[in-house]
């Protein structure tokens, strides 16, 4: 078997994003995925995303995870997830290396038994077409059996608005912009068709501001789709000029400058205890998570982590 090449795409940034600054989102991706029923109020707790897979000669490859977290419901159970943009053969072999990893990591040796738990495992494909399965299927064959287990795939493209805003897959609107993607020399030339778009996705907006109003969503959460749909925009748009400009001259906001970040840039410039102080009190209001509330005083102000936690 030839040695897998991994490449990071923008796709997977936004994908990051979107699971370390509004986890919650991904609940209803579970229960789209794996049947689950989760209320949306269970607790997302990440693992680390890089795993450390020996290789020959007994060097040591450093991959990153898209995914990998324990929801914390009725039963713990942990998941991991992967985005792909594109077909590749080599999803299998890294999703195997990525569970077997996962697994080892949390291993547990009893007297002369090892112990390994498989997460639950899926993959987000942003592209698909007919010949795209609904399920891997990874088969081992040991000396004392075999074993198969499925790997189902969520295809974005084939869910419409409605359906992302009936079953709560607001993760799912950054990528939204996909199931256009063969559309847009189309939209690039008719006037039109390029409004319809545009009204479509001033629909989505208004749809997300209602889910604010109401508390069903926090303003950051709101912010950031937003912002994170720009950003896919920015790139798979990017030899469309009029597509790009017009959906983002609805969604508004430059790439990753959302209101969060520029209450967190006005407080450097405010001063840099008072600025603390009022960044953490504003992001508190906006029911920002405390652990991502660290994560931004550590960036932006160099704190450590204990630092940090002081101001919490």
């Amino acid at each position: 078997m030839s040695e897998v090449k991994l490449t990071n795409t923008p796709y997977d940034d936004v994908f990051r994003t979107l699971l370390n600054d509004c986890s919650s989102l991904i609940i209803p991706v579970i229960n789209e995925v794996f049947r689950e029923r989760y209320s949306g109020k269970e607790k997302v707790i990440f693992s680390s995303n890089e795993h450390f897979l020996n290789q020959q000669g007994g060097n040591e490859d450093g991959r990153i995870t898209d995914a990998s977290f324990i929801i914390v419901g009725p039963e713990t159970k942990k998941y991991h997830l992967e985005c792909q943009s594109s077909t590749d053969n080599s999803m299998l072999v890294r999703m195997f290396e990525y569970d077997t990893q996962i697994a080892l990591d949390e291993g547990e040796i009893k007297g002369n038994i090892l112990t390994v738990t498989f997460p639950h495992s899926a993959v987000l494909y942003l592209r698909c077409n007919a010949s795209t399965p609904d399920k891997l299927k990874i088969k081992m064959v040991t000396p004392g059996g075999g074993v198969t287990y499925g790997i189902p795939l969520m295809k974005s493209q084939q869910y419409t608005i409605e359906e992302i805003f009936d079953k709560k897959l607001l993760f799912l609107i950054p990528f939204y912009i996909f199931s256009h993607e063969k559309r847009f020399e189309e939209y690039e030339k008719n006037g039109a068709e390029l409004e319809s778009l545009k009204q479509e996705y001033a629909m989505i907006k208004t749809k997300l501001e209602k889910l604010m109003e109401q508390g069903d969503i926090t303003e950051y959460a709101k912010c950031t789709i937003c912002d994170m749909s720009n950003k896919v925009l920015e790139h798979i748009a990017v030899k469309y000029d009029s597509v790009k400009k017009g959906v983002q001259s609805v969604m508004g906001g430059k790439i990753l400058e959302y209101e969060a970040k520029t209450i967190m840039n006005r407080g450097r410039e405010e001063g840099r205890e008072e600025g603390i102080t009022v960044l953490v009190s504003t992001l508190k209001d906006m029911d920002v998570p405390v652990q991502v509330i660290l994560e931004k005083l550590q960036e932006k102000f160099n704190l450590s982590l204990e630092a940090a936690k002081k101001y919490i």
